[in-house]
């Protein structure tokens, strides 16, 4: 009974911070410290549970790098021109009146090659941004498409780290879930694509009075040369090389490009790197071409840090048996989805983590999987249609709160637009449903 009321105030003071747009860190502090007191009142010392909250967020310590690198190449990729001149060229060789369908299909595209939502989002996802708000775009809904189209190749790419991760856990073979999450997604990405359509054909882009291009000139010298950074990503990602040893190569290129070509010195840009790109003020593109830097990734880094530890708190503590056990009553291939699906949202809601996700996951559903005579492929399956794309729609989960983060979007107006995020579950939800529903009509006929 006591961990369902924490769970209950956890969620009421986290759903309460969303909506007041008050820092995530202090209701996820006051969780750290009431999960803490039940695992004391459970019998564990306070060193113990310092420990289980410590192990916790150990082991995000490599996604905190991740940021930082983040951080440091979309503020670097505006020193060198590399996001004006992706800006400028997309303005030049775009339809307006296709910009948001456009958006998504660049992102699915961009983040199948490199296999991280968070680098798509950082590199070109920025960008897409820039000529969003230069031509008066609902921003809410192009965010919506970056975080969508980012998460499709974050999914599906083989050198995706989730889904690497995912056969790993269930000991299943990568392309052969590669291949059925191409199955089991084929019908959300169509209607994505119709919906993104519409909207793209209602809110065109507006580039008509802009003056952005001739802005752009005005402030960066462009050519060919300032597309080196986004090309070594694409380059290292076609090669498998780890994404943070591409975006490590793609910013000292982008500091050299800087320096030569943009008359940036080091300092001025390692400080942009730090503190975040910025124009003079006054300048036309003021409020349009601004951002990243290392500090702006501080208060995201905490909350992961902090909703990891109370991962490490529940795990530690064994505070999910009653969860496992709930889960074993399911029989039916529908109900059993259903089961992974709400397992997928607590756990995404409370570890604040896609990884956390995946794993809590996949432990708590293998036996209900195993019970009823359901594989490995389907267990990683259901995953990837649950515990992958659902953390991006939970508003204080890194999954989403780093992209939008990055993109400078407050609040949550922008998941309703997510649409292939959601889709997925609903869909296969749907599915399961009729095939569940054919099988006992074909019961009682027998």
């Amino acid at each position: 009974m006591d961990i369902i009321i924490v769970t209950a105030l956890t969620t009421i003071t986290l759903f309460f911070s969303v909506y007041r747009d008050y820092f995530l860190g202090y209701p996820l502090i006051l969780s750290f410290i009431m999960f803490s007191f039940l695992a004391y009142r459970k019998g564990y010392t306070f060193k113990r549970i310092m420990k289980m909250g410590y192990n916790g967020g150990s082991k995000v310590f490599t996604i905190l790098k991740i940021f930082t690198l983040i951080g440091c190449i979309t503020a670097i990729w505006m020193v060198s021109g590399t996001v004006p001149g992706i800006v400028y060229y997309g303005i030049k060789l775009m339809s307006p009146n296709y910009f948001v369908l456009y958006t998504f299909l660049i992102c699915c595209l961009i983040s199948f090659l490199l296999g991280t939502a968070f680098g798509t989002v950082s590199t070109v996802g920025v960008a897409l941004m820039v000529i969003a708000r230069g031509g008066g775009t609902n921003l809410n809904l192009i965010t919506g498409a970056i975080i969508a189209g980012a998460y499709f190749g974050d999914r599906m790419s083989p050198m995706s780290s989730s889904a690497n991760l995912l056969a790993t856990l269930t000991d299943t073979d990568l392309y052969i879930n590669i291949k059925t999450k191409f199955k089991t997604a084929i019908i959300p990405f169509i209607l994505t694509v119709i919906l993104y359509t519409i909207f793209s054909i209602a809110q065109p882009l507006n580039l008509a009075e802009s003056t952005m291009s001739t802005d752009i000139l005005n402030t960066f010298k462009i050519n060919l040369w300032v597309l080196l950074p986004a090309v070594i990503i694409l380059i290292m990602a076609a090669f498998k090389i780890d994404v943070k040893i591409s975006m490590l190569f793609s910013i000292i290129s982008a500091l050299v490009i800087g320096f030569l070509l943009q008359d940036y010195s080091f300092i001025e840009s390692i400080k942009y790197m730090i503190f975040g790109f910025h124009l003079e003020p006054g300048h036309p593109l003021e409020f349009i071409l601004k951002g990243g830097g290392i500090l702006s990734m501080v208060k995201v880094s905490l909350i992961v840090f902090i909703s990891s530890s109370i991962s490490g708190v529940l795990e530690g503590a064994n505070m999910l048996e009653s969860l496992e056990k709930f889960l074993l009553q399911n029989t039916s291939r529908y109900k059993i989805f259903i089961s992974t699906l709400l397992t997928a949202t607590v756990t995404a809601a409370f570890g604040c983590n896609q990884s956390i996700s995946v794993v809590l996951t996949s432990h708590l559903m293998k036996k209900p999987y195993e019970n009823n005579g359901l594989n490995n492929y389907d267990l990683a399956s259901d995953i990837a249609n649950t515990s992958i794309v659902i953390p991006a729609l939970i508003p204080w989960n890194i999954a989403g709160l780093v992209p939008a983060t990055t993109l400078m979007i407050t609040g949550i107006k922008f998941i309703p637009y997510t649409f292939y995020l959601y889709l997925i579950p609903l869909i296969n939800i749907l599915y399961l449903k009729i095939i569940e529903i054919r099988n006992h009509r074909i019961s009682l006929n027998n």
